[in-house]
């Protein structure tokens, strides 16, 4: 199977950026000779910013990428590193960006090889007969030069400045590009940097690099990865079986024992679920609306044979299900589901809640103001991204707010009372500032803010994670912050605080430098947190980093942070700047995402709610949308129900 890299050329700085368009997308090849984009035609791979001393960041992307096949297994890409908008970086003039992959889905960040004194325009890599990697680059003077190498140990990574010395070939090397026969339209490789949307056909913007040979298995293993699951079929029951007896007490239990034949079949197939099939190969459990004929014949109380007919169901959620309401989050508690979310509307002065017995009901529930911002004193505007989060059986919402000005921004926790209704105000206690283990505060007011606390429960110890951005005496830009947290006091931290993300990635510092709204996922032996990127506006998205059972959570060098976000503008047409995601699992044990996005580059941030697809890896997929969720044509099926 063969597998093409490129770039993008930038749209419009709303839609896709330099930052983003400025990095490694990859395409397959279909059977056709046409070439099918990953990722949504979205990046990949994505080089870091360099840090200052002063832990400020410099935002880099890249131009050039080659991607080649190591000896030692796995995938090696070179690129040539540039300032964030694509123009040359001086910053260690002549280096090289490589990284390794074993999957072309995670990648390391292996460092800078040293090439040349002056600037680089491009750099090739193949592992030849003779043995050897030859490795060949471009100089601003536009001579090539070549390097032949033993190992990949051998390029130098971390030890750059001793550099690779190479010898002038002068002529383009020989190195073959792979078959990219209509995807560059007769360009000559020296003119890769002057192509444009055309030269992919199918694929916009796409600046073709090289292409090459994948084994087919790693090539579905792409498809499940970077390409959204869709349902393609139904599982079936070949027979449902019940005790007559048992539909008896049931139906009298229920007061049904009067009623008609299709009502009684209703109620006793009404917690069946059937699976539907995905094309990555899971399984999800959904509900089934029976045919209402085939019904009306099953004599419920009789043993028999009765063929039914089915079609898969479950809850639907157009987008928005709340207009100007954004960083949402739903809670199950006491059996019924309820939404809260930042208020657009005003400005941000005010928390209303909903509270629904389903999912689906929140959308029309009645609002019942929680907050505001002349309830307490010191307790002012900017009432953002409120978060219910249970603790021992009791009920908490974290929150940020500020006595007025925007650079006292703090993380809040309130407390419910004990058996207290979340929808009644007076039940809720005032919001209690987040503090150090000593009572102190975590930053100082007026030169750094915090926002957007999450908090979760992980081998039997309480956690929180938040974003805090210095402001003065310079910005730093948002990062993510976790600490222990106190069982008893909740709002007071139970140990020092370390920094666990940096808006390192250009699609986390694109128009400026945040990652901010975390929320915890936690699947067996596996903790996901996903958190938002980039500045809350049409390019707002999602990343993901993740960690092991048994590793110590306070160790940042433990996590693995996603070189590419999950979830963007392109994961569904027609919304952007998604992000600020929370989770909610339902009675049927299904994930839901709760998230927000605008109906159009400049629309108000809206609530939308969307399953979660578990993929190959058991990792979350945000972007299997409804459509592809339960699809038409797959949903209908066909068994029998056999009365014993």
């Amino acid at each position: 199977m063969k597998l093409l890299n490129y770039t993008r050329l930038p749209l419009e700085d709303a839609v896709y950026a330099n930052r983003l368009a400025y990095s490694m997308h990859l395409a397959l090849q279909d059977a056709d000779g046409s070439w099918r984009a990953l990722n949504h035609n979205s990046g990949v791979l994505f080089v870091k910013a360099t840090e200052n001393k002063d832990g400020s960041l410099n935002p880099k992307s890249l131009k050039s990428p080659w991607l080649f096949s190591l000896k030692e297994g796995g995938y090696g890409v070179f690129a040539v590193r540039t300032l964030a908008n694509g123009e040359e970086d001086t910053e260690d003039l002549g280096t090289a960006v490589f990284w390794t992959s074993k999957d072309l889905v995670r990648y390391e960040e292996r460092g800078l090889v040293k090439l040349a004194d002056g600037a680089l325009q491009e750099v090739r890599c193949e592992y030849a007969s003779d043995g050897k990697y030859h490795l060949y680059w471009k100089q601003s003077d536009g001579t090539w030069h070549e390097a032949g190498l033993a190992s990949i140990h051998d390029f130098n990574v971390g030890d750059f400045r001793k550099g690779i010395p190479g010898i002038a070939i002068g002529a383009e090397p020989a190195l073959s590009r792979g078959d990219i026969r209509g995807c560059r339209g007769g360009v000559g490789a020296a003119a890769a940097d002057k192509m444009n949307a055309t030269e992919v056909p199918g694929i916009q913007g796409a600046v073709a690099g090289n292409v090459i040979e994948i084994p087919e298995e790693l090539g579905e293993y792409l498809k499940k990865k970077l390409m959204p699951a869709m349902q393609v079929g139904v599982m079936a029951p070949k027979e449902i079986r019940m005790d007559a007896l048992e539909v008896k007490e049931f139906l009298a239990r229920k007061g049904l024992a009067d009623a008609g034949q299709a009502e009684k079949a209703n109620a006793i197939l009404g917690g069946v679920t059937v699976d539907a099939l995905y094309s990555d190969g899971a399984q999800v459990p959904k509900h089934v609306e029976w045919d209402a004929a085939s019904l009306s014949d099953v004599k419920v109380t009789e043993a028999g044979i009765y063929p039914l007919k089915g079609k898969l169901t479950q809850p639907h959620f157009g987008f928005p299900i709340c207009t100007d309401r954004a960083d949402p989050c739903v809670c199950k508690w006491n059996g019924k589901y309820y939404y809260i979310a930042t208020n657009d509307a005003d400005g941000n002065h005010t928390l209303y809640m909903r509270c629904a017995d389903s999912l689906e009901g929140i959308r029309d529930a009645e609002e019942h103001l929680i907050l505001d911002s002349t309830t307490y004193e010191g307790i002012g505007g900017l009432l953002w991204a409120p978060e219910f989060h249970v603790i021992d059986d009791n009920l908490y919402l974290f929150h940020a707010c500020t006595p007025g000005p925007f650079f006292c921004e703090e993380s809040h926790v309130m407390t419910l009372r004990k058996g207290g209704d979340p929808l009644k105000k007076e039940d809720w206690s005032r919001p209690m500032r987040v503090v150090k283990p000593d009572g102190s505060d975590i930053c100082e007011a007026g030169k750094e803010i915090t926002l957007d606390m999450t908090e979760f429960e992980w081998q039997g110890e309480l956690y929180v994670i938040w974003s805090q951005r210095q402001f003065l005496p310079k910005d730093l830009g948002a990062w993510l912050y976790i600490a222990k947290l106190n069982r008893e006091k909740p709002w007071m931290l139970a140990s020092d605080s370390v920094v666990l993300s940096k808006p390192e990635y250009g699609w986390a510092n694109n128009h400026t430098f945040v990652d901010e709204g975390p929320f915890a996922l936690i699947r067996g032996d596996k903790l996901y947190v996903t958190f938002s990127s980039a500045a809350v506006d049409s390019t707002y998205v999602v990343g993901l980093l993740q960690i092991e059972a048994g590793k110590d959570l306070l160790d940042p060098k433990n996590w693995y942070k996603n070189n590419y976000p999950l979830f963007t503008s392109r994961s569904y047409e027609g919304e952007y700047g998604t992000g600020h995601n929370a989770y909610v699992i339902d009675d049927d044990g299904i994930t839901w995402n709760t998230y927000h996005a605008r109906p159009g580059v400049d629309g108000p941030r809206s609530t939308g709610i969307r399953r979660v697809h578990f993929d190959v890896d058991g990792e979350p997929m945000l972007d299997v949308i409804e459509e592809l969720d339960l699809r038409d044509g797959c949903r209908d099926f066909e068994t029998v129900l056999v009365i014993e």
